[in-house]
């Protein structure tokens, strides 16, 4: 998770209350069903009075276009491999990996296994692209260094030109004053959760094609979510939403947040529906710029620039810990159970999301439509 100006430390909760970019594709999808109604039970993370009362309103008009017949239930699907996804933490935020800063050897140690692991697993690469290499200048500095995200693609059955990507990064903040900083739940969980992701895609091929994406130098200012939006390997208005997973292995109250939903209120019903089927609570929030410094996360990791283009983003993660940029986010402090439950309810979003694409790229085009409508 990258800090920034306007967010302190990272982020804090405050109290509970709802939460609440875009283009539409060429033909309705006959399995894209309703995203849902709202779920009384469904917990709900901090949000202004004012971001309440948009969403609500948004929610009234929007809802009515999603009265089809619910598709199967996502609970009743193949599950990952929970065993396999805790150990590949632990090799990512291993000392070995010195912290996997970009630009220094653990960085590179830190690719390089990346791209080994993606091969190894048999996840395909982009048609003939597993890395993309970008040049930038660090926030805060002056000298340019590389960073390379790294790209795995599962083609979509019915549609393979519209993708639903999903992105953590595998960044962190190396060696500081002898120290080094493991990273492991920020944000070796994220990147070893899209390994078993695009694992389980390519074992059970979705409907829209998945585009993964290991992206690097978020630390540094979300600069690998902002090379790939300068240069998309994918276009851009074929891109249905971005699903950003960062910090999702650390949590003592087994509260996952899925922000977004106050920016794209359409997406709302999804999350709800995926919390039906989660072990673990699964609130909205954090993401109305009403609320005070710090607690907005729309820009506070790699689905800001996703968001800056019009895309429609969900952003998994935990508030902070104890151990967020520190020496102590080390893997014998993650909490393995919540950790593996978070997954899978972010697998199950995904799954919902690939049935509703349709009608998300749909809403996204409304939206752009609105605020252009606004503009003039």
């Amino acid at each position: 998770m990258s800090p920034s100006p306007s967010r302190p430390a990272r982020r804090q909760a405050t109290s509970s209350g709802p939460q609440s970019g875009p283009q539409s594709g060429p033909q309705s999808d006959a399995q894209d069903g309703s995203l849902g109604a709202s779920r009384p039970g469904t917990r709900r993370g901090p949000v202004s009075g004012r971001g309440l009362a948009l969403a609500a309103l948004a929610l009234a008009v929007l809802l009515p276009a999603f009265s089809l017949a619910q598709a199967d239930p996502v609970g009743e699907r193949p599950k990952i491999d929970g065993e396999r996804l805790v150990q590949t933490l632990g090799i990512l935020a291993h000392d070995s990996m010195e912290g996997r800063q970009t630009g220094t050897p653990g960085g590179d140690r830190a690719q390089a296994w990346l791209v080994e692991e993606f091969e190894r697993r048999g996840i395909p690469d982009l048609n003939g692209t597993r890395t993309m290499p970008f040049d930038f200048v660090p926030r805060g500095g002056d000298t340019e260094l590389e960073g390379v995200n790294i790209l795995g693609w599962i083609e979509g059955s019915v549609h393979p030109e519209r993708y639903i990507v999903v992105t953590a990064h595998y960044d962190h903040l190396g060696v500081r004053n002898g120290e080094i900083y493991n990273g492991a739940d920020d944000n070796a969980s994220g990147t070893a959760a899209i390994l078993e992701i695009a694992g389980w895609f390519r074992d059970n091929p979705p409907r829209h094609s998945i585009l993964v994406v290991a992206m690097d130098a978020e630390e540094m200012g979300l600069q690998g979510a902002r090379a790939f939006i300068a240069e998309p390997p994918v276009p851009l208005d074929r891109v249905v939403m971005n699903v950003n997973l960062d910090m999702v292995s650390r949590n003592e109250d087994d509260e996952l947040y899925a922000a977004g939903t106050y920016h794209y209120p359409f997406l709302a019903p999804l999350v709800e529906e995926a919390a039906d089927h989660s072990g673990i609570s699964l609130l909205m929030g954090h993401d109305s710029p009403d609320l005070p410094p710090g607690d907005d996360w729309t820009m506070s990791s790699d689905h800001g620039p996703f968001h800056q283009a019009g895309i429609p983003f969900i952003y998994f993660g935990v508030e902070d810990h104890p151990g967020y940029h520190d020496p102590t986010d080390t893997a014998d402090r993650i909490t393995p159970e919540f950790y593996v439950e978070a997954v899978e309810t972010a697998l199950d979003f995904i799954l919902l999301a690939d049935r509703r694409g349709e009608r998300i790229l749909e809403e996204r085009a409304a939206l752009s439509a609105a605020a252009a409508g606004v503009g003039n």
